[in-house]
C-alpha cells in the first residue's frame, strides 16, 4: 500500500501542479468574462428560477430543483467538513481565500457545463435522457473535430467512472466510518455494511429515486448544518473580524508554525485551497453536468443558471461557515488525544464542540448524512460514464462494484483515500476543461440570445 501511495503522490503532484491550476483558473476567468459576468450578476435571478415551478418545462427525468439537489448531494459532503479543515491545516488560513477565488470563477464553469450538457444530451435505448461532458465532448467538440471529440469523450468517461470510486465512494464511506467510530465506537466494517445496503436500495431506483431522496435530505441537512454553524459564529462573534484578517493576510504571506500546526507557504495555500475547493464544489470536473442533463427543461441557459448555484451554496456559503468556525474556535494547532495535531473531521468537530455542548455530534451527524448523499449522487455520475463506455445493459455490473467498494473503502488509510481522489479529480478535469474552451462560443451565444430575449419581453410588457 505504501508503494501505491507513493506512486499516487507522484501523479498527484502532476495532476495538481501549476499547469492544472492555471487551466482551471484561466477557464473560469475566460468563461466569466465571456458571459459578461452572468454568474455574478444573475445570482438573484437564478434563485428565482430555482424556486419557480414554471421552470419545469420540457422533456427530462427530474425537476430542475431535484437536478440541483442531486448535484449538491454529490458536492456538499466531506469536502465541506473534512476538506475545509484539511485545506486550513495543510495550507493555512490563506487557503480559504483561494477556495473562494476558484469558486467565484468556477460558477461560470459550472454554468457552462450545464448549458452544454442540456444542449448535447441524448435519449438512450430505455427512453431516458443522458448527458454530461462525455456527450458534449462527443457531439459538440466532435462536430468540429470528430477524432478529438471522441477521444476526449472516452477519456472523460474512463476517468469519471474510476474517479467516482475515489471522490464519491472512498472518501465518503471512510469519513463516515471514521466519524462514527470516533464518536460512538461503531465498528468501521459495520458502517461499510449498512452503507452498502442503503446505497444499493436507493441506486436501484435510478436518477428519479436518487433525486427524490436528495431533494428531501440535502436541503434539510444544509439548513441544520448551516444553522449550527451560525450558532458557533454567534458565540465566537468577537473573533470573526480577526478570522477574516488571518485569511486575507495568509493568502499572501506564509503561515508560521504554531503548536501542532506545521505552518504553510503561500504556494501550499494556493494548492490546497484550489484542490479542496474543486474537490468540494466540483466546478471544472464536469460531474454536476451529468445530473443537470437529466433535468426537465428545454432551455439550457435556465438550467445553467440553476446549476451555478451549486458552487455558490457549496463553497461561498457552507465551506465559508465551516472555515470561520474552525478559525474562530482557536482549535487550529491543538493536539488530540492521540498526540497528533487535529485535522480533518476531528478539527471541525472540535471547533463546533468548543462552542457548545454536543457541537461535535452535530458535525458527525451532518458528515454522515452528507457523505451518504454524496455516495448516491456520485453513483449516478459513475454509472452514466460506465453506460457511455459499455452501454445500458452493463450498468448492473457497475452497481455491484459500487456497493462492494463501500465495504472495502471503509477500512483504508485516509492519506491513500484523499490522495487518490485528488489525483483522479485532476485527470477528470482535463478533457472537460478543453471541451468547455472549444464550446465556449456556443455558451456565449446562447447566453446573449437568452438575455436579449428577456430584455425584449420586458420592454414589450412595459
Amino acid at each position: 500500500m505504501d508503494a501505491i501511495n507513493d506512486f499516487i503522490n507522484g501523479v498527484n503532484a502532476f495532476a495538481w501542479g501549476p499547469p492544472m491550476l492555471i487551466l482551471l483558473g484561466a477557464t473560469g476567468v475566460f468563461l466569466t468574462v465571456g458571459t459578461l459576468f452572468v454568474s455574478w450578476r444573475k445570482i438573484g435571478y437564478a434563485f428565482k428560477l430555482l424556486l419557480d415551478k414554471s421552470t419545469v418545462e420540457g422533456e427530462g427525468e427530474v425537476k430542475p430543483f431535484n437536478a440541483l439537489m442531486t448535484a449538491l448531494s454529490a458536492t456538499v459532503g466531506t469536502g465541506n467538513i473534512a476538506g475545509v479543515a484539511t485545506a486550513i491545516f495543510m495550507g493555512g488560513p490563506g487557503a480559504i481565500f483561494y477556495m473562494w477565488l476558484i469558486a467565484l470563477f468556477g460558477m461560470a464553469t459550472k454554468y457552462a457545463e450545464a448549458v452544454c450538457a442540456v444542449t448535447y444530451r441524448e435519449v438512450d435505448s430505455a427512453g431516458k435522457y443522458v448527458g454530461g461532458p462525455m456527450y458534449y465532448l462527443k457531439n459538440g467538440v466532435g462536430a468540429k473535430s470528430p477524432g478529438l471529440g471522441k477521444t476526449l469523450g472516452y477519456a472523460f468517461a474512463i476517468f469519471g467512472a474510476v474517479a467516482a470510486f475515489g471522490i464519491g465512494n472512498a472518501v465518503q464511506v471512510h469519513s463516515m466510518a471514521d466519524a462514527l467510530h470516533t464518536s460512538w465506537s461503531v465498528p468501521t466494517w459495520l458502517t461499510g455494511v449498512i452503507v452498502a445496503v442503503l446505497v444499493g436500495f436507493v441506486i436501484l431506483g435510478g436518477i428519479r429515486r436518487i433525486g427524490e431522496v436528495a431533494g428531501k435530505l440535502v436541503p434539510t441537512m444544509i439548513v441544520l448544518y448551516v444553522g449550527a454553524g451560525l450558532v458557533v459564529l454567534a458565540i465566537n462573534a468577537a473573533e470573526i473580524p480577526s478570522a477574516f484578517g488571518l485569511i486575507f493576510h495568509h493568502a499572501f504571506n506564509p503561515a508560521a508554525a504554531a503548536g501542532g500546526f506545521a505552518g504553510a507557504a503561500v504556494a501550499a495555500a494556493i494548492r490546497f485551497g484550489v484542490a479542496r475547493g474543486v474537490f468540494s464544489n466540483e466546478s471544472g470536473l464536469g460531474s454536476a453536468a451529468i445530473a443537470h442533463a437529466a433535468a426537465k427543461t428545454n432551455n439550457p441557459v435556465r438550467q445553467g443558471l440553476i446549476a451555478m448555484l451549486g458552487t455558490f451554496i457549496d463553497t461561498i456559503i457552507v465551506c465559508t461557515i465551516t472555515a470561520l468556525c474552525i478559525i474562530t474556535s482557536g482549535m487550529l494547532g491543538e493536539v488530540g488525544a492521540d498526540g497528533n495535531a487535529l485535522r480533518g473531521v476531528a478539527l471541525t468537530a472540535s471547533a463546533f464542540g468548543a462552542a457548545f455542548t454536543g457541537g461535535d455530534y452535530v458535525v458527525t451527524v451532518a458528515l454522515v448524512v452528507f457523505a451518504f448523499t454524496t455516495i448516491l449522487g456520485w453513483s449516478y455520475y459513475g454509472e452514466r460514464c460506465w453506460q457511455f463506455l459499455f452501454k445500458e445493459k452493463s450498468v448492473i455490473i457497475y452497481r455491484v462494484l459500487w456497493v462492494s467498494a463501500a465495504l472495502w473503502f471503509a477500512n483504508q488509510k485516509i492519506d491513500f483515500v484523499w490522495n487518490l481522489s485528488d489525483t483522479l479529480n485532476g485527470l477528470m478535469a482535463i478533457p472537460n476543461l478543453i471541451g468547455l474552451l472549444v464550446l465556449s462560443p456556443l455558451v456565449f451565444k446562447v447566453t446573449s440570445d437568452y438575455f436579449d430575449k428577456q430584455k425584449r419581453l420586458a420592454n414589450r410588457d412595459e
